[in-house]
C-alpha cells in the first residue's frame, strides 16, 4: 500500500514529497503524481514511484490511484475548472478504494466570503457525500505570496485593499509538514484543520521590509476596484487580478484570519514567522 500525492509537480505538492521522505516514508511507497512527469525524474531517481495523471483525464487517475493506502488531494490550480476535476478526482478515488483523502482546501471554506473558497467547499461536500473517508487541510494564505513581491515593495511600497485585516499566513513548506504529519500518522479521519500562521496586517507587512531593508516602505490601501486596476496595469489578467482584489477585501472581513493552532500542533513547532520569510527571501539572503 502507498501515499500517493497528486500536483508533485507544482510547489506544495513536491514538498509534500520531501516533508514524507524526512519522516522515514520508503520512497517506493509514494506515489508522485503529475501531467509533465519529466519534471519528477529527480524524485523518480530516488526511488519514488512516479505516474502520470491529470485532473481532466478520469481514466489516468484511477490507475494513478491503484493500490492507495492514502491520497493527499493537492487542489487544481485552473480557478473555475476546479469543479468538475475536484469531482473526476473524488470519483476515481471511491472507484480505487482509498484509504484516506487528505484535501487541501482553503481556510474557513464553509464561512468564507471568497470567490476562491466556493470551488473548495463543493470539493469538501463531494467527498463527504462520497463514503471516503477524509480529513481537510484548510490552509490559509502563503507567505510566498507576499515575499515574491519584495522587489515590487522596495520600488512601490505595498499595495492592497486589505485595510486592517489581519492575514494567517505561512510557509508552503509547513503546510507540507502538516500534511505529511497527517498522512504518516493516524486518527485523522473526519478531522477539520484550519491552518495559519501567526496573524499579520498589511501595515505589519510593509514595516517588516522597512526593517529589514533600511528603505522607508509603506502601505497604500487602495478600494478594490482600483486595486484591481493597479494589477491588470502591471500586467495580470483581468479575472486573475479581480480574485486577487477579491481576496484582499475577505482579507479584510477576517477571511484570511486563523483563530487557532492546529498548524503548530501538526507540526510540533511554531510556523515561519513573517519576520523569518522576509529574511530568507531577501536577495541578500540568496
Amino acid at each position: 500500500m502507498s501515499i500517493v500525492v497528486t500536483g508533485a509537480t507544482g510547489h506544495l505538492g513536491r514538498l509534500v514529497v520531501e516533508s514524507l521522505l524526512r519522516r522515514g516514508v520508503p520512497a517506493d511507497r509514494i506515489v508522485a503524481l503529475g501531467r509533465n512527469v519529466s519534471r519528477l525524474a529527480d524524485l523518480e531517481a530516488r526511488g519514488v514511484v512516479v505516474r502520470t495523471a491529470d485532473y481532466d483525464d478520469p481514466a489516468s487517475l484511477r490507475t494513478a490511484f491503484y493500490g492507495a493506502e492514502k491520497l493527499m488531494f493537492v487542489s487544481g490550480s485552473e480557478a473555475g475548472r476546479r469543479t468538475v476535476q475536484h469531482r473526476n478526482v473524488v470519483t476515481a478515488a471511491r472507484e480505487a478504494g482509498v484509504g484516506l483523502v487528505a484535501y487541501t482546501s482553503i481556510v474557513k471554506a464553509d464561512t468564507s466570503s471568497l470567490v476562491l473558497a466556493a470551488e473548495h467547499l463543493t470539493t469538501e461536500r463531494e467527498l463527504a457525500g462520497s463514503g471516503l473517508p477524509y480529513v481537510l487541510l484548510r490552509n490559509g494564505w502563503y507567505l510566498e505570496n507576499y515575499t515574491g513581491q519584495l522587489a515590487t515593495y522596495l520600488q512601490h511600497g505595498v499595495l492592497g485593499a486589505a485595510r486592517d485585516g489581519r492575514v494567517s499566513a505561512a510557509a508552503r513548506a509547513d503546510y507540507a509538514e502538516a500534511a505529511a504529519a497527517v498522512l504518516t500518522t493516524e486518527g485523522h479521519a473526519g478531522r477539520v484543520y484550519e491552518l495559519g500562521g501567526a496573524p499579520f496586517t498589511m501595515t505589519d507587512l510593509a514595516a517588516e521590509v522597512s526593517r529589514q531593508s533600511g528603505r522607508d516602505v509603506g502601505y497604500t490601501d487602495l478600494p478594490v476596484e482600483k486595486y484591481t486596476e493597479v494589477l491588470v496595469g502591471a500586467g495580470l489578467p483581468e479575472s486573475y487580478a479581480a480574485v486577487l482584489a477579491d481576496a484582499d477585501r475577505g482579507l479584510a472581513e477576517g477571511d484570511l484570519y486563523v483563530d487557532g493552532d492546529d498548524l503548530r500542533a501538526l507540526i510540533g513547532r511554531e510556523p515561519t514567522s513573517l519576520a523569518e520569510a522576509v529574511r530568507a527571501a531577501r536577495p541578500s539572503a540568496r
